[in-house]
Order: structure tokens, then sequence, then C-alpha cells
């Protein structure tokens, strides 16, 4: 058990880690219980920008794990507070970004309705809709003097069909259309830290299946890094940086940690669902 008072923190990532898509990955919502009755508080961020509040705290009730609003962190989160209240922007990404834009008062000027109209930001992440007009219209905001910030760069990201392209694709489109670098948020970039410093604390060890952002996330952090090999990085390909842990999903990870086997893990706690 840790010290109540200050319990240790474990930030853990979500796709890949927790589930595939909607696909529960076996265990981890185990792990994450066997975690929190260890004594140790258990939070989460996600790069995933395109998903609402709301539609990430379903999916972890219909996966069986409870969470706190303030335990959910996420890329979109990052990235809106890059910019002032009362700032206009613009979104070529999901809803999950317009949402984070609106709470922390930022306007949102619909993207399909942008036209000429000036934005002080374009925010850019995974877009499901993309259309050539949509990138368009971005790039030429951003061309005409609008902030360009990306939710994340990730090339990829895992599904049970296999690796999607990820924010990264749609922030390279839009980079090698306007030469302009944009201003990463999410994982591990320094509003990511940041943004983690100010809701967490001291994290004591980040569990993710990308060495480039969970590791270095956990580098940022001054955080041991768990790797699993559920996602987007396959068993036995050497990674940087190199993970304190490495093994195939959370509950094996886990149960390293705790001293448990596998069996363990699965049977000593009772969970009302874990079929996603």
């Amino acid at each position: 058990m840790t010290d109540e008072r200050n319990p240790e923190c474990w930030l853990i990532d979500l796709d890949g880690v927790i589930w595939l898509g909607d696909d529960p990955i076996p265990g981890s919502a185990q792990a994450i219980a066997a975690l929190r009755a260890s004594g140790r508080r258990v939070a989460f961020f996600t790069n995933n920008s395109f998903s609402t509040r709301p539609q990430m705290m379903a999916k972890f009730e219909r996966h069986g794990i409870s969470i706190e609003d303030q335990d959910l962190l996420s890329s979109a989160q990052a990235a809106a507070a890059l910019v002032k209240r009362g700032t206009t922007a613009t979104v070529l990404g999901g809803q999950g970004i317009n949402e984070a834009l609106e709470l922390a008062g930022v306007e949102v000027v619909d993207l399909d309705l942008l036209g000429d109209q000036g934005v002080g930001a374009v925010f850019v992440g995974l877009d499901r809709h993309l259309t050539f007009d949509r990138l368009s219209s971005a790039c030429r905001a951003i061309s005409a003097g609008a902030a360009f910030i990306a939710t994340n760069d990730d090339a990829t990201y895992p599904t049970p069909e296999g690796v999607l392209p990820g924010g990264g694709a749609f922030v390279a489109a839009v980079t090698y259309a306007t030469r302009q670098q944009a201003v990463v948020a999410g994982k591990p970039y320094p509003p990511a830290v940041a943004l983690a410093k100010s809701v967490l604390g001291t994290v004591a060890v980040v569990v993710g299946d990308r060495p480039e952002t969970d590791g270095a996330l956990a580098q940022g952090l001054g955080a041991r890094y768990a790797m699993v090999r559920s996602g987007v990085t396959p068993a036995g390909e050497t990674v940087v940086p190199t993970p304190d842990y490495d093994a195939a999903d959370l509950a094996e990870i886990v149960g390293t940690y705790l001293g448990l086997t596998r069996d363990q893990i699965l049977a000593a706690i009772d969970l009302h669902s874990t079929d996603g």
C-alpha cells in the first residue's frame, strides 16, 4: 500500500493499452482495479483528440472501469491551454478539440463555414471527415497568419483491424502544404508534461504502447516507463527509450509490479463488466 496522503500515481495510455477500438484488451480493467486496491492513484492520458469527454467516459463505463473526470487528460486539453480565452479558432479534427476549446473560452468557427474569415489559431488532429475543401481552408488560414497548433503528431493509432493513420498524418499534410511547423501539444511535448504536472503532481509510472510518446512523456515527468506490446509496438522490437518494465499487456505489468500472477490479477477483482 502507498501513503494514503500522497498515493503513488500511475498515468496510463488508452488506445493499445486499455482497448483497441471498442474491443477491450483482456485483463486491463482488472489490472486497474488491482492498482487501486493497492492504494495507488490511476489516471489516464490519451492523445486521442477526436472523441469528446462524454464519449470517453461512456467508453470507460462500458469497459467496467470507474473514473473521476479530473483523472482523464487529453491532448485536446493540452492544446486548448495554448491560446488565450476569447481567441478565435477553427478545427481540422474531431469534436473533442471543439469541446476542449469551448471549455477554455475559445470561440470556435466551423471550418466548413470559415471562408475568408480570419482566426487566431488552427487546431489540427485526426479528422474523420477530411475533404479537400476542409484541408484547403485550414491551410489558407495558417498561411494568412493563424497559429498552427497540433493536438498530437502520432503517425498511427491501433485498432482491432490494424493500425490506421493518426493525427500526425493530418498534421504532416498541413505542414507540407503551408511550410509551417505546428506547435504540438500532446504527449510527449511540453504542454502535455505541464498538464500532467498541474493536475497530478508527481507521477511514478507511465504506461503506454508507443515509446516515442509514452516513454518520452515518462522522461519528461521523471517517471518510470512501463511498455506494453498490446498496441502499436510488436513484441521483440527494440525501442528507445529503454523501458523500465516491458510486458505483453497491462495485466502482466501490474502483476509483475505488485508481485501477483496474471491469474491472481484476473481472479481477485470482480468487475461488473469487462466485455467492452
